[in-house]
């Protein structure tokens, strides 16, 4: 299996990288349109620069969103699969997807991690046998992350949602809780990889469910697995999951 890096020069790429070495995975290139660094392998500012394109590589993008036209467009001339771990996506970049997974096959998530995978499945669940609890959601991350809240946050949320679910943002309105609502907060600080908490909150009682990242690697390792699902010569061009990949 190789592989072609999108956003090879930032903190995800670095980890990828990385766990690529360490694993014997063989990286083509990168792209990264702002990168003055020797990653080991060839680095070019846009897709259009790239030079020999290996014949069989599956692509992961861990870029911006702005970059998923071009992404998609090289995959699908090339017939690459495509890993897509970007985050704060459009509706229009989702149609974008969704066409692209008719030629190729596309693998999307948020959130690579087995741990955040679980615990969407376990607030699904509880939400089930809790009925009438108020559902609150906190995520944390370092400084320096754009999108707000996270991807992950949003993922949850959609897990946790009924048809008259309403999201509530930052709460800082006057008036009572209403009981459709569930709470998404966001704290932006220092170096947290990344932490994700459910509360539900009852008459007397309080659960919660948590998930704490120590390090980036797991996403790295994540996307190294997700790629190995990807190369099967058997996958079929479509849109392909986390639930797809624990599944299997």
């Amino acid at each position: 299996m190789k592989l072609i890096l999108s956003g090879a020069c930032g903190r995800m790429g670095h980890e990828v990288a990385k766990a690529a070495r360490e694993q014997g995975v063989e990286i083509a290139f990168g792209v990264d349109c702002a990168c003055g660094e020797d990653m080991g392998f060839p680095v070019y500012p846009c897709f259009r620069d790239a030079r020999d394109v290996p014949a069989k590589a599956v692509v992961i993008d861990f870029s911006l969103p702005q970059a998923l036209q071009d992404v998609l467009s090289f995959a699908t001339e090339h017939g690459f699969p495509c890993l897509l771990a970007a985050t704060g996506y459009t509706q229009e970049h989702l149609r974008l997807i969704q066409k692209s997974a008719e030629a190729i096959p596309v693998f999307r998530s948020s959130n690579l991690s087995l741990g955040v995978h679980v615990l969407r499945l376990l607030a699904a669940e509880a939400k089930r046998m809790l009925p009438g609890f108020d559902i609150e959601i906190v995520e944390k991350h370092h400084s320096r992350k754009k999108d707000a809240p996270s991807g992950t946050a949003m993922t949850l949320y959609e897990a946790l949602r009924s048809e008259d679910s309403v999201p509530v943002y930052d709460r800082h309105q006057n008036g009572l809780r209403q009981k459709e609502e569930i709470g998404i907060q966001a704290v932006r600080g220092g170096t947290v990889a990344g932490e994700h908490e459910i509360g539900f909150y009852g008459e007397g009682e309080t659960l919660l469910l948590t998930h704490s990242a120590q390090n980036r690697s797991i996403f790295a390792f994540g996307a190294l697995r997700a790629a190995r699902f990807l190369a099967d010569d058997a996958r079929k061009p479509g849109e392909y999951h986390m639930d797809d990949l624990i599944h299997l």
